[in-house]
């Protein structure tokens, strides 16, 4: 135990002076869900909040990550540091990241002020990982000014990563109708601000007018700022970084940054409890041949789903099928 406690403590200040071998030490602890994280977490919580979180979204293949080190070269001329979460599709073999998206920011790789990371999805259906929002809080630990957070950009990913930033760059990229089809199909909610990369694409200017004609259908405080942009060569990436950073300011003056951090903190203490719940439903219902029986009668359809649910759930947790504590 002694050990132990040795461990977490020197873990807790090498995170707190940004080790790089510390941060990546405790990013694999949360990521592995060993118990080790749940102490070390808790210990370094109240020295989060600091760091400016911006979720970078959007279609594969638009230029996420080479517009995020292009963002990235411009925060450290500024001499302030960064922390990068780069969510990858997992290997179905390795369970690791399959991507690999630190390749396009491999020129900050031996910069002391920048930390990268890639994590895998690990099959979780929305696209982040649930170890995220510890990741991002551990780099806020560290002292990092800012933290890109870059979601795989598939399925709901897209609306995932809101909560999780305080500011949400939106990418999309010039001749393709997905992109647009995406935008219609209402992730045009989620943005703050809208970067169209590859500006020297023939359908750039078009697909800027398209997207300011779906754009000018919400109210004009929801109306997210939108740039062209070249990440390779850094066209008007000077223009974004400002416009990310006009949005949070704005947000601070009136009071609303504060308001979606709590909102967006108590929405991810619901998730994670929600996926224990659900981690915990599963191996209950594998353990105990009552239960499986009640699943076999709902898929030969002599049993409805949700009188499943109210007998699982009572002999689970104890609670009746509304939700109401069973006496």
């Amino acid at each position: 135990m002694a050990r132990k406690q040795l461990a977490l403590e020197e873990l807790v200040a090498g995170v707190r002076a940004a080790d790089r071998r510390a941060l990546a030490r405790a990013i694999s602890l949360v990521e592995d869900g060993d118990p080790l994280a749940y102490p070390l977490v808790r210990e370094l919580y109240p020295s989060t909040g600091g760091a400016a979180i911006v979720g970078v979204t959007g279609p594969p293949g638009v230029g996420k990550s080479s517009l995020i080190a292009a963002l990235v070269s411009l925060v450290r001329e500024g001499e302030r540091t960064v922390g990068v979460v780069s969510v990858d599709p997992s290997s179905p073999f390795s369970r690791g990241a399959l991507l690999g998206d630190r390749i396009r920011l491999a020129d900050h790789f031996l910069d002391p002020g920048v930390y990268i990371r890639s994590m895998g999805t690990r099959g979780h259906l929305g696209g982040l990982a649930e170890a995220t929002l510890q990741a991002v809080l551990l780099l806020d630990a560290a002292g990092k000014d800012v933290v890109f957070v870059e979601t795989v950009g598939a399925g709901q990913s897209e609306v995932e990563v809101t909560g999780i930033a305080d500011t949400v760059l939106l990418v999309l990229m010039p001749g393709s109708g997905d992109s647009v089809q995406a935008l219609k199909a209402g992730i045009m909610e989620i943005p703050d601000v809208i970067a169209i990369n590859k500006l020297d694409h023939p359908a750039a200017k078009t697909m800027l007018n398209e997207v300011r004609s779906i754009v000018a259908l919400a109210e004009p405080e929801r109306r997210p700022a939108i740039l062209l942009t070249e990440a390779l060569t850094g066209e008007n990436v000077a223009e974004l970084l400002a416009a990310l950073e006009e949005h949070r300011a704005a947000l601070a003056a009136d009071g609303r940054l504060e308001e979606r951090r709590r909102k967006n903190l108590a929405a991810e203490v619901f998730a994670v409890a929600s996926s224990r719940a659900k981690s915990r439903l599963e191996a209950a219902v594998a353990d105990d041949e009552e239960l499986r029986r009640l699943l076999e009668a709902v898929q030969r359809r002599e049993l409805d789903p949700l009188t499943a649910v109210r007998e699982i759930l009572e002999k689970v947790f104890r609670v009746d099928g509304d939700g109401g504590r069973r006496s």
